[in-house]
């Protein structure tokens, strides 16, 4: 495989801050307004990723099914019951995977895997959005913090490579610095809502950078399997959606079955 391109320079932080701060009211928006505008951005946003993951695989007409899937999963979702859409999803996925048979071997798996990749995190945010937005905008929090810290701690010491076969990149004083920047998200949204305890928030907010990381490891090592350096063009200095949505898309889930197996939001937790 030849070499990919390297990854942005220090140079990329403005587009990547001007990005940053053009996009980032819209999922606020959303999300404070609720009803319909959160399933109409969730959907949208979800069907862009599932076309540059088609991008990605190089599906061809099959990428068409994948869109389809992921848009029909997160509609269902958002108009009937969210086990119904768990099922439609992965319902997809295998056929995806039959639509994307013929493909050389395991590029099919990798087709089918972006259906849940994305449709999982789409469903899991709008059943998480019926317990009310706080839990919503401490995700955001969380993962703009991670980000921040990763890129600003990673740029500045260097050191050691957490994964260099996936992510070259990518440093072990980064992932430090996402860890203390979620953990300071957390206490912080502790403070603004007045919960006590804080620490369970702050380590449970700690911990999830670690998830968002690896998610961000997980698209990497997707995009070194197919020899891409972006999942597309849409945002200048970030790429694709995906490739700034994919710390997100595994933060998500995650606080999904935290709620799910604790009964009741995160934040509630003491």
């Amino acid at each position: 495989m030849a070499p990919l391109p390297k990854r942005a320079s220090k140079g990329s932080l403005a587009p990547r801050i001007f990005s940053g701060l053009l996009l980032a009211p819209l999922p606020i928006a959303a999300i404070w307004f609720g009803r319909p505008w959160l399933p109409l951005l969730t959907a949208t946003a979800a069907g862009m990723m599932a076309w540059e993951w088609g991008r990605l695989t190089r599906r061809g007409a099959s990428a068409g099914i994948l869109i389809a899937v992921v848009l029909a999963s997160v509609a269902a979702a958002a108009l009937v019951a969210t086990p119904f859409a768990i099922a439609l999803a992965a319902a997809g996925a295998g056929l995806v995977f039959w639509a994307a048979r013929g493909a050389p071997a395991g590029e099919a798996r990798w087709a089918a895997a972006g259906v849940l990749w994305v449709a999982l995190p789409s469903i899991s945010l709008l059943w998480l959005a019926e317990s009310g937005r706080a839990t919503l905008f401490w995700i955001l929090a969380v993962v703009w913090a991670t980000d921040i810290g990763a890129y600003t701690l990673g740029r500045s010491i260097g050191g050691p490579r957490l994964a260099p076969r996936w992510s070259p990149q990518k440093t072990w004083a980064g992932l430090l610095g996402g860890v203390l920047s979620a953990a300071c998200a957390g206490w912080g949204t502790a403070a603004v809502l007045g919960i006590s305890p804080v620490f369970p928030l702050v380590a449970t907010s700690a911990t999830l950078a670690i998830v968002e990381q690896f998610g961000d490891l997980a698209e990497s090592a997707a995009k070194r399997r197919f020899g891409a350096k972006d999942t597309s063009g849409l945002i200048p200095g970030h790429g694709g959606l995906l490739d700034r949505l994919d710390g997100l898309l595994a933060v998500i889930p995650a606080v999904a079955l935290l709620t799910f197996i604790g009964g009741r939001s995160v934040l509630s937790w003491r």
